[in-house]
């Protein structure tokens, strides 16, 4: 495998470095790390190649255990659900790729979703499995994604959000609050929450902030502007029900709504709307916005 070449498979694989045991092969210690898939599927997996050494071969059935050997493999989910949404891809170049992406597909492979992905549809659109987010949204939000296109280009590309070079705007509907003055900007320390899946607010030096504008009211709903100074995970989400509006439609926050399946007719209400930045490689100013629109 060429040198590019592995470097795409590693964008698309996951890497586990072979723990502390006493297996024989490699083959049996995947087995018993990951004690969910079947040793009939692993094998299956190694005979199509789909299980890569740390230099990108595919490995022998027999390889031989070695604590903290690197390992490449493909996560694969047996009859993986179809998401009924379409993706839209705004902008593209040999640097560059903005895609649209709507309300319940994952940005990346991840739990029981790894072709249904954002990243996986454009990889196969597109043709290029050098694709790489730059950054991420919510599954259940909709709106803007930026992808590195070339691997030449992409540190470039991924300084934007460490040094906040990047400007994002966001749009949600939640219920009105009409006790606050507004604009406003809400600073909070998140920390890990209960299920894992979740943020909380705690004790302790803020890491989180964003300014809050009202754009439009109508009766018991207003739609809000969101700027997030910071990128955390759930940030807006946790920021607006700290603030007593969770966004409408939010499935996890201020509780998480058990067994919840994906509501087609009623998704979360909110929107990764803006992005504003200079092109590190251009020097151009690019200004992107989404297509999609929140209903009341």
């Amino acid at each position: 495998m060429s040198t590019s070449s592995f470097s795409a498979a590693q964008n698309q694989a996951s890497t586990l470095y072979l723990p502390p045991g006493s297996w024989a092969t490699v083959l049996d210690c995947l087995c018993e790390h990951f004690s969910a898939i079947g040793r009939e599927q692993w094998l299956d997996r190694i005979a199509r190649g789909r299980v890569l050494d740390g230099h990108g071969q595919a490995i022998a059935v027999d390889l031989a255990y070695k604590e903290g050997l690197r390992i490449h493999y493909f996560r694969e989910v047996p009859d993986e659900k179809h998401i009924p949404v379409v993706e839209t891809i705004l902008y593209a170049d040999e640097h560059l790729v903005v895609a649209d992406k709507p309300h319940f597909l994952p940005v990346t492979p991840a739990g029981e979703y790894v072709e249904q992905t954002l990243l996986r549809r454009l990889i196969r659109r597109l043709d290029n499995p050098h694709l790489v987010p730059l950054h991420r949204i919510d599954r259940h939000t909709a709106g803007l994604v930026l992808f590195s296109a070339n691997p030449q280009s992409r540190s470039a590309y991924q300084s934007l959000f460490p040094t906040r070079t990047i400007e994002k705007h966001y749009e949600a509907i939640a219920r009105a609050l009409p006790a606050l003055s507004f604009p406003l900007v809400h600073k909070s320390r998140l920390v890990d929450g209960q299920p894992f899946f979740r943020m909380q607010e705690g004790p302790g030096i803020s890491n989180t902030e964003t300014a809050v504008e009202v754009v439009e009211k109508n009766a018991d709903l207003w739609r809000y502007a969101l700027y997030p100074v910071t990128g955390k995970k759930h940030q807006l989400r946790v920021h607006m029900a700290a603030l007593g509006a969770s966004i409408c439609n939010d499935p996890f926050y201020p509780d998480v709504l058990k067994d919840a399946e994906d509501d087609y007719a009623n998704p979360l209400k909110l929107l990764a709307k803006g992005l504003r930045f200079v092109d590190p490689v251009t020097g151009q100013e690019r200004v992107f916005e989404s297509t999609i629109s929140l209903d009341w």
